[in-house]
């Protein structure tokens, strides 16, 4: 049913995912032109009229058709008043990093926000979830108190519709255990108005002995933080790149593929179940520790099975390099019990030192949607990690000159959606760029250059990981994609940073560009989603100064001091150029 669903959607769904991004941002522009036009949604005239820039009508008004499943879809219904969401964080991940440690106590050096609660504050126009009514529309600041068993956590002044506000928190107030802890937050205006909502926070023990390792989300960027994978070492941020990658056939009867991959620059392998044999099991993720290299463990085929589940996180989470967990693959796809993940990811938490009912683990749990708008809410409760799978190369149905567009709308519907669930800072979302082809659907491998476009429009919306399906794969892919991995040296300091601005721009010409400025520097990722060559001005995208390095490049011509960037068809590039 979910195939069918989604990759033969009606032609208004289709009219969707072939719209560039630029035609959505001249329809914003257009609409905020002309308050008075009766044509202009009067929920979009508040939303600004609230304070709120162009750039997130923008993302409102490019959003998902929910009128085709009746029952099945998620859906982002308009609120009649201006609405005032006071997210502490909803849900258990309410703190900056999760889970903490008692290693934490003490914050960690040189990063001042790192132990502290995250406050949203965000004004919108659509009834989301924890949204209640705000008719303070003079205040501009709210009094925030965080506390816990009558302990007060954090406090102080947030800016009304703030993101991601930092809030000092006390760990020395708590004591570290299984259980999460209930907290409650209470925000009040100038004026007295109240608002008032609960979480969960996790403050775990030290790992005992039959822990290996421990996975930390950053939640003011979404992106994890583990020690190396191979020895010890301080904990460093990990944008995962590699591939999903088949076992029996591969894995297990050529060991030496692990350390090539290492030296391509690939940080993670998901191993692709069965596992029938263990001791080839034991042997791959024996090399895989050695050379250093995180493993993405897949229960896809038993997550539903607690027996087994119990027997596989019991055997695996002693593992060094473990970095996540992976239960369901496309359950949407299959119509798996709605409650599925959930149930499964509970359990995992419990055998992974967390307590089961909603608080962290010592890992993070992942799985990958195939539909565009199935029973998302449902499914991805499951998750702390949500991927997408949008393969369009060699697909007739959705193949188009524009189709990097598929891969942003689905990424910017994941987001938009988990953002109404109320789980903006607890789940992220990690692309799946396609590695395959040659089949009865798809009829061609995407060449190297298709590869890398697919992979960098996800990042610059918003993906935090690239785990592509699936390896062994083309020459020409391996290639392409090892470039891009022997640059995150380079590019993860900037997009996992969390003093980083990011800002996302589609040209008029379809060059997909993402910036995000640490400091006196900006890292630009641009990709041509055309197949015709294409000069990106750097003026274009607000860039007044020349390139300073070129750090990753894929049929483009970056020359050091150059204020333009030349494209080829399907071309991209990663550059540094100085901040004004």
């Amino acid at each position: 049913m979910c195939d069918d669903f989604d990759k033969s959607a009606s032609s208004e769904a289709r009219d969707l995912a072939s719209a560039s991004n630029a035609d959505v941002k001249h329809m914003a522009r257009w609409t905020l032109s002309r308050p008075d036009h009766d044509d202009v949604p009067g929920l979009a005239r508040i939303f600004v009229i609230a304070g709120v820039s162009t750039d997130m009508v923008q993302q409102k008004l490019h959003e998902h058709r929910a009128d085709r499943v009746p029952g099945s879809v998620h859906r982002d219904e308009a609120a009649a008043d201006v609405d005032l969401v006071l997210q502490v964080v909803n849900s258990q991940f309410l703190k900056a990093i999760r889970p903490y440690l008692p290693e934490d106590h003490h914050g960690i050096v040189d990063d001042p926000t790192a132990v502290s609660i995250l406050v949203d504050t965000p004004i919108t126009y659509s009834l989301i979830t924890g949204a209640s009514p705000f008719t303070d529309t003079l205040g501009t600041t709210l009094k925030v108190i965080v506390s816990a068993e009558g302990k007060t956590l954090a406090s102080g002044r947030v800016p009304i519709n703030a993101a991601k506000h930092a809030l000092s928190l006390s760990l020395s107030a708590l004591t570290p255990r299984t259980e999460a802890y209930n907290i409650s937050c209470i925000g009040e205006t100038e004026s007295g108005e109240q608002f008032a909502t609960t979480s969960l926070l996790s403050y775990l023990p030290t790992p005992p002995r039959d822990i290996g390792s421990v996975t930390k989300m950053d939640m003011r960027t979404g992106g994890l933080l583990a020690r190396p994978a191979h020895k010890d070492g301080a904990y460093e941020r990990v944008f995962p790149l590699g591939f999903y990658t088949q076992f029996d056939s591969y894995l297990a009867v050529n060991l030496s593929a692990i350390g090539i991959l290492k030296e391509q620059g690939f940080n993670i392998i998901h191993p692709v179940p069965t596992f029938s044999n263990l001791t080839a099991l034991d042997e791959v993720l024996d090399e895989m520790e050695r050379v250093g290299l995180y493993l993405m463990y897949d229960m896809r085929a038993t997550y539903m099975n607690s027996t087994s589940v119990t027997e596989q996180v019991n055997r695996i989470k002693s593992r060094s390099n473990l970095l996540l967990w992976y239960t369901a693959d496309e359950p949407d796809g299959t119509s798996d019990p709605l409650d599925a993940t959930l149930l499964s990811s509970n359990l995992i938490t419990s055998l992974d030192g967390g307590d089961g009912r909603g608080g962290s683990g010592y890992h993070p749990v992942s799985l990958v949607l195939n539909c565009e708008n199935y029973e998302f809410t449902a499914y991805a409760s499951g998750a702390d990690i949500v991927m997408q799978d949008t393969y369009m190369i060699g697909n007739n149905v959705t193949f188009s000159s524009e189709w990097g567009t598929d891969i942003s709308t689905r990424e910017d519907e994941f987001r938009e959606r988990i953002f109404i669930n109320g789980w903006e800072l607890n789940k992220v979302v990690w692309a799946v760029p396609q590695a395959f082809g040659n089949g009865s659907y798809w009829k061609r491998f995407p060449t190297g250059k298709e590869f890398i476009v697919q992979s960098i429009v996800g990042i610059n919306h918003g993906a935090l990981g690239v785990v592509s399906w699936d390896d062994p794969t083309s020459a020409d892919i391996k290639a392409s994609a090892s470039a891009l991995a022997l640059s995150l040296p380079k590019i993860t300091p900037f997009i996992l940073n969390p003093k980083a601005k990011f800002q996302q721009v589609t040209t008029s010409d379809f060059i997909d560009v993402g910036l995000w400025t640490v400091g006196k520097e900006t890292l630009v990722l641009a990709t041509n989603l055309d197949y015709e060559e294409k000069v990106l001005f750097l003026a274009q995208v607000g860039i007044a100064e020349v390139v300073a390095e070129q750090v990753f490049d894929s049929g483009a011509s970056v020359y050091v001091g150059a204020f333009s960037v030349i494209l080829e068809p399907v071309g991209s590039a990663g550059f540094i150029v100085p901040s004004t």
